[in-house]
């Protein structure tokens, strides 16, 4: 009897383990619907009326937490969409669109978190150009992960998500046709850091130490543009918009082209406390205290976050200054806003390649 029961007891043994060995086999193979996959580069098989999506085999993780798509094709609609998802996603549904999703579109530049309807993001993505997603990882162990994305290397913005129990998966979807990416799962993100450097031709010596501002004690982010960031403001020459704190914009004035002057200025109220208390002749060695407050480096929250009251000069109790800005020598608006620790420093931002402008750090004003 010990025989047969031993017997019996190897026979499961033996099953457990061919059904560990499929379950393992199934959990880690790619998903894909309506695209044709040869090699890495996935194109996309419908009808245009239905949407196409791929599922990577494995979750983005602390050593695996960047991958790139190149767009070899926009096709018809350019409907190009690259992001996360959970490991059973619906393979009809484009990325960001479903519950725990998240996706950067490329037709649109929306990001998609988890609805149909996405808020503007960043610029919209063509032919050549290179998507990428990835995650920071600081808070994984807690839940919560920061999704970022990225355009030909430069950050573009971020967003807080909780993790999906079984991971955050690479997803690419299409949806019409004549798409066709070229998929990177093993890209290297930070490697182009140095070579992405603004280039400075200027004879103003204050400009050369701009490029690592401290704020609160932490560097400004290099590749976030002015006013995604917590503590900055900035106004945003392709949209017109202005951006305070936070990656999605508000309008605010016109847009800006080849020839026009921006600037920028703050109003100190009469009470504001300076450093000193008699007068000052050279302004440039006066130092702005408000009182302490920690300035963080989001760039970008949900509407979620942002209805709970997550303010970002909430955070502060420094003093308020009107923060104005101009175009070709005319005041187009005022935005009030709290002076970080440290104070503000002049800052200019760009995104693309051939973007260029001069720089006056001692205008006349009237």
């Amino acid at each position: 009897m010990d025989d047969i029961n031993l017997h019996y007891r190897f026979l499961n043994w033996r099953r457990r383990i061919r059904e560990i060995r499929e379950v393992r086999a199934v959990r880690y193979q790619e998903r894909y619907k309506r695209m044709l996959k040869n090699g890495d580069t996935l194109s996309y098989q419908g009808n245009s009326d239905e949407v196409g999506c791929y599922v990577a085999p494995r979750p983005l993780s602390k050593g695996n937490c960047y991958f790139e798509v190149t767009i070899m094709d926009t096709g018809v609609r350019g409907t190009i969409a690259v992001g996360l998802v959970p490991q059973y996603y619906k393979l009809d549904h484009q990325p960001g669109w479903l519950p725990h999703s998240i996706a950067y579109h490329a037709d649109d530049g929306k990001l998609y978190n988890g609805n149909p309807v996405g808020q503007q993001f960043g610029p919209k993505c063509n032919r050549g150009d290179r998507v990428g997603c990835g995650i920071y990882a600081d808070n994984f162990d807690a839940g919560l992960v920061t999704v970022f994305f990225t355009k030909n290397g430069n950050e573009v913005g971020s967003v807080v998500v909780p993790v999906a129990p079984d991971g955050l998966f690479p997803a690419i979807g299409m949806h019409s046709l004549g798409e066709e990416v070229r998929l990177d799962l093993q890209a290297a993100w930070g490697s182009e850091e140095e070579d992405s450097v603004m280039m400075v031709d200027s004879h103003e010596d204050e400009w050369a130490r701009l490029y690592d501002v401290k704020v609160s004690g932490t560097d400004y982010p290099k590749n976030r543009h002015p006013g995604w960031s917590r503590g900055s403001v900035a106004y945003h020459a392709d949209d017109g918009k202005i951006f305070h704190g936070s990656g999605v914009g508000d309008q605010f004035g016109p847009r800006c082209f080849e020839g026009d002057i921006m600037g920028c200025g703050i109003m100190f109220p009469r009470d504001y406390m300076l450093d000193y208390e008699d007068e000052i002749d050279d302004w440039e060695a006066v130092d702005v205290r408000p009182k302490q407050g920690r300035v963080e480096n989001l760039m970008y929250l949900n509407d979620e976050d942002e209805e709970e009251g997550d303010d970002p000069e909430q955070e502060h109790e420094g003093q308020k200054v009107m923060v104005f800005f101009t175009r070709n020598g005319k005041i187009i608006g005022r935005r009030e806003v709290v002076v970080p620790a440290g104070g503000f420093y002049p800052t200019i931002g760009m995104l693309s390649t051939g973007e260029k402008v001069k720089v006056d750090l001692h205008p006349l004003s009237g």
